[in-house]
């Protein structure tokens, strides 16, 4: 298994973080396995795509929430690394 569950939609309240709020997070690294996707779909040329974080933040943002760490953007960064046979990823986690 990749993901701890996979999800449509978040479960846990908006928390309104902008870009630049989230760049203020450190990033620590987190275990894919124990990771909550908020997506049930993926886009196969965002996967593939050499520049895919080019205009984004470099580390996915993840969501800890009641227990569960919810990965609320970098679905294709992770599913990357499982792909490369690696089980952790550095991300940005926000404690809500």
């Amino acid at each position: 298994m990749i993901f701890k569950a996979v999800r449509d939609g978040r479960p846990y309240p908006e928390h309104g973080l902008t870009l630049k709020q989230w760049s203020e997070i450190p990033p620590r690294q987190v275990r894919l396995d124990q990771l909550i996707t908020t997506k049930r779909e993926l886009a196969l040329d965002k996967l593939l795509a050499e520049d895919s974080t080019f205009y984004g933040d470099l580390f996915p943002h993840v969501v800890e929430w009641e227990g569960g760490l919810y990965l609320e953007d970098g679905l294709h960064r992770a599913l990357r690394r499982a792909l490369l046979q690696h089980t952790t990823i550095h991300a940005r986690v926000f404690q809500a």
